[in-house]
């Protein structure tokens, strides 16, 4: 199978069902194909990212608010 990068289009023409757990920064490296989980870190100083939460130290993000998100980008890209 060819290794392919999803374009906004392709988002926005087949939305994907979440997960129903809190999401992990491993996670939205995963879903997203991004370099490493410090651009997710960088995203949370910036306020640019989803918002995310602590529990005790580890960050978790809900499936939710990732998904709004995703819809605002899509919003600002149209």
């Amino acid at each position: 199978m060819a290794n392919r990068r999803l374009t906004l289009a392709d988002v926005a023409a087949e939305p994907r069902p979440l997960p129903s757990r809190y999401l992990t920064p491993e996670d939205l490296v995963e879903m997203f194909d991004l370099p490493s989980v410090e651009t997710v870190y960088q995203w949370r100083r910036k306020r640019t990212g989803p918002r995310g939460f602590r529990v005790g130290r580890h960050l978790r993000f809900d499936p939710i608010d990732v998904r709004a998100w995703v819809d605002a980008r899509l919003g600002e890209a149209a």
